[in-house]
């Protein structure tokens, strides 16, 4: 009989699909947990940030002397004091650290200080006299690629064409519209912030909130014109991310004051700052034609997309793929025509945030199938499952879906569950508007709707997607013991503890210790794309299956063997890097390619009440149908469902910045709203785990999938309950009232 790795493990408590307590969640309940602007050093500074006050202008000079006279100012730096390249970005070095003779959005940094106290850093920014040439700035995205070019190779990030099947199909019924996406913010609880302290040898080491470690690193050593290896970057605690810090915010800036003074330095930004400080999701203009037979089948789908991906490129350029690759959603169509954009104005920059691209187009798609289903007078959730893409379906890339795509399924799941009952009497609570007394059920009218959509799940397009783990196990205390080691950012959805899961279940240790995130690992990639569980928890597993096949040898074909006695004081230390199967960037001319991982669906029932006179809504329930091919933590799962949801309905019907000419209107938790508490409705949740036989446990991503089809789902029950047409969102009262 031979060893095999399972005769040196054992089933351990809280291993995968169990739902173990999250190392942190106690500590983030008693507002314990050490977050990032809880950093402290002996001796620190503080920072400070002089930004732009115009959209579009021209730096005539900038005087800096009344600032270096205010006592306890330390520095003043400005472009001319980066000692590196003057230029960032995620996908286009077009970013300065520090603006030069041009400022491109509102907000833009221009000017930095270190101080002694927090205060004295703003006096000091109020003494920094700059002169501007104000411009008039580019803000229409449909326009901007015939306006002034705001970089040198013109106003047009990215243009992605889809080119499938007979472009001149013709159809029985056709309908069109053209629909509009605002600006949708992160919103983040806890802002941007972070703690630079250089080291004795000219390097820095960075402690900063985060979404990419590597990247990060590698942006700041070319900025600061250091080799990789003096920028070494440790994450610290992140409160909310969502997309919006997979950019540079004050990681440069910090380090560059660090770097000047030799003094610790920590930064901080308000709430006000952090909505100029980071990027927002891409506002979009849509354009859709739609042609069905008689029976409701789709014959051919046409779109024309604009993506604002405002004053620099940021993660435009991938923002574009996926819209145009995902926008005909979820539904096989062999004839597709599909032009997408993505331009430069002079709006803040936009880039990551939950759902990249595919909200935008989603919202349009679903519409278009409700106006579909009505020229048809056949039931909305019929006409998409008539519709509807199954496993071995072909995208409009050509790509074959070669995994579970169960649209039909999911669709018939959140039809099938029982409505909510009216209420039986008045309830101020329940009624739109709530205790605020605005109505008590007169002009209160009842909606239903559907949505369902798609998302693809990691990096796309060939990008080198991987990430790196360390696991070591070892006897501590006369038990065995296992640690593991990645620059994967945990930044609230739980990734510490699906690592746990998974060296729980693939060493049967029960005390796995989660090693701090930092540089001084290989790369783990971006927490965005749903991609964490799926990349790092697949290179965790297979360290743990190196760790392992080091055991059997050490074992020497003794079965079954005790881990302690096996281990003795030996420590067995495996790295792996771990890559999913290959993409390949879809062709620039006919957008055919394999260009995705994998694809993740998520259907959505909304019921709401509207207030028809005075234009309010109550969502009452919304409820949603998902495929997560693998639980791996049931409870996670679930919150990640309801959390995307949440954004979803935020999008819906109130989360928007508002620009005025390129102007934020509203900066501040005060007049930017998102959901509380008291607005999320009951979510019934189905989950279902078909498994995706290409990935680790069967996995699929979960985070992003959720946030897709609420949106669409509850525009269309407000259109149901007040037959307006409703081709934005957020839907405002004034769409409602028509005043």
């Amino acid at each position: 009989m031979s060893l095999t790795p399972a005769d040196l493990t054992s089933a351990v408590a809280g291993g995968i699909g169990a739902s173990p307590q999250r190392p942190d969640g106690n500590l983030k309940v008693r507002g314990e947990f050490a977050y990032a602007s809880d950093l402290w050093h002996e001796d620190m500074i503080w920072g400070a940030t002089l930004r732009s006050p115009h959209p579009y202008a021209r730096i005539v000079s900038v005087d800096l002397t009344e600032a270096l006279k205010v006592p306890g100012v330390h520095a003043v730096l400005t472009h001319e004091d980066v000692p590196g390249q003057n230029r960032y970005g995620l996908e286009h070095r077009d970013q300065p650290v520090l603006a030069e003779d041009v400022v491109r959005y509102q907000g833009e940094p221009v000017a930095l200080v270190g101080a002694d106290h927090p205060e004295t850093a703003l006096r000091a920014l109020k003494r920094i006299k700059v002169e501007y040439d104000v411009l008039t700035p580019v803000v229409d995205m449909e326009t901007a690629a015939d306006e002034r070019p705001l970089h040198p190779a013109g106003n047009v990030v990215r243009h992605v064409p889809i080119r499938r099947g007979d472009q001149r199909a013709e159809a029985e019924v056709v309908v069109t519209g053209r629909y509009e996406v605002g600006m949708q913010d992160q919103a983040f609880l806890g802002p941007e912030s972070g703690l630079a302290v250089p080291d004795e040898e000219g390097g820095v080491d960075l402690y900063i909130a985060t979404q990419w470690l590597h990247v990060d690193q590698a942006q700041v050593a070319v900025a600061l014109g250091l080799p990789l290896e003096r920028v070494r970057l440790t994450l610290s605690g992140v409160g909310g991310a969502f997309g919006g810090r997979e950019d540079l915010s004050m990681q440069v800036h910090a380090c560059l004051l660090a770097l000047r003074t030799g003094k610790p330095t920590k930064m901080v930004y308000n709430r006000e700052e952090s909505f100029y400080g980071h990027v927002h999701r891409h506002p979009a203009v849509l354009y859709y034609e739609h042609g069905a037979d008689r029976t409701g089948r789709l014959v051919y789908v046409k779109a024309r997309i604009f993506l604002d991906g405002g004053a620099y490129a940021s993660s435009t350029s991938a923002v574009v793929a996926n819209a145009a690759t995902l926008g005909v959603g979820p539904y096989d169509v062999d004839n597709v025509t599909v032009d997408c954009w993505g331009v430069y104005t002079n709006n803040p920059p936009c880039g990551a945030m939950r759902g990249f691209g595919a909200v935008q187009a989603a919202f349009a798609y679903e519409s278009q199938m409700d106006r579909l289903a009505e020229a048809l007078g056949m039931d909305p959730v019929d006409v998409r499952i008539v519709n509807a893409m199954s496993e071995g379906s072909v995208m409009p890339t050509g790509q074959v879906v070669d995994s579970a795509a169960p649209v039909a399924q999911l669709l018939k799941l959140v039809k099938d569950k029982p409505m909510p009952p009216l209420p039986a009497a008045v309830d101020l609570r329940d009624m739109p508007g709530g205790v605020s007394n605005t109505t008590h059920g007169e002009g209160v009218v009842r909606g239903v709707g559907y949505a369902v959509g798609i998302k693809n799940i990691c990096f796309s397009e060939g990008f080198d997607d991987y990430s790196t783990a360390r696991v070591r196990l070892q006897v501590i205390n006369g038990e065995p013991a296992a640690s593991a080691h990645t620059a994967a950012a945990e930044v609230g959805q739980g990734l510490v503890t699906i690592m746990q899961q998974i060296v729980r279940t693939e060493l049967g240790v029960e005390r796995v210790t989660i090693l701090p995130m930092d540089t001084g690992i290989g790369n783990g990639g971006s927490t965005s794309a749903s991609r964490q569980t799926y990349v790092t928890g697949g290179a965790v597993r297979a360290a743990c299956a190196a760790v392992r096949e080091k055991l059997v040898k050490l074992a020497g074909g003794r079965a079954p063997v005790d881990l302690v006695d096996l281990l003795g004081d030996d420590v067995i230390d495996e790295t792996v890097e771990w890559r999913h199967r290959a993409t390949e960037r879809i062709d620039p001319v006919t957008g055919q390619g394999n260009a995705h991982v994998q694809y993740g669906f998520a259907a959505h029932r909304a019921v709401v009440d509207v207030d028809v006179e005075l234009g309010l809504v109550k969502v009452v329930e919304l409820d949603c149908a998902q495929d997560v091919g693998k639980a791996l933590n049931p409870q996670a799962v679930l919150g990640q469902i309801q959390g995307g949801s949440a954004q979803g309905l935020g999008l819906a019907v109130m989360e928007e910045i508002q620009l005025a000419d390129g102007k934020v209107r509203n900066p501040s938790f005060t007049d930017y709203l998102i959901p509380t508490v008291l607005d999320m409705p009951p979510m019934s949740i189905d989950v279902l785990e078909l498994a995706d036989p290409h990935a680790p446990y069967g996995v699929r991503g979960v985070g992003e999938p959720p946030t897709i089809s609420s949106t669409p789902a509850i525009v269309a029950a407000i259109r149901a309950a007040t037959g307006l047409a409703l081709t934005r969102v957020p839907v405002r009262p004034e769409h409602i009232t028509g005043t």
